[in-house]
């Protein structure tokens, strides 16, 4: 009777290392906080993967920062049906894409917190 290579918790234990156990935990735990995280490159797609495989509702929390040119990375991005905000095709690791994205990140929210409305300019104007 061979593993279960689709069971998330069966395929941590025969391909996972303690760092993507800890990773899709700290996501996991974000998750249930209601706080963001940005997922960067192979190593943390394929944590994500496990936590949204054991809790889908974590997807929601993930925002993936770029696709990697690892072997495998955009086959990852697609099983958890995400959309990097960046495509580099880095392969650098430490979070550079994640440091990549944090402005892009920043101007987004900027843009939905600090942008008048036309109707407050019109206002303004009379």
């Amino acid at each position: 009777m061979g593993c279960a290579l689709t069971a998330p918790l069966e395929v941590l234990t025969q391909f996972g290392g303690f760092e993507i156990a800890m990773m899709a935990g700290a996501l996991l735990g974000a998750a249930k906080a209601g706080a963001p995280v940005i997922v960067d490159g192979f190593i943390g797609s394929a944590a994500a993967l496990l936590a949204i495989r054991l809790a889908p509702e974590a997807r929601d929390y993930c925002i993936f920062a770029h696709a990697s040119a690892e072997a495998g990375h955009r086959r990852m991005l697609e099983a958890v049906e995400a959309q990097p905000l960046l495509g580099l095709d880095m392969r650098l690791g430490e979070g550079t894409g994640a440091l990549l994205a944090v402005p892009l990140l920043k101007a987004a929210c900027a843009l939905l917190s600090d942008v008048a409305e036309l109707k407050d300019i019109l206002e303004a104007a009379r």
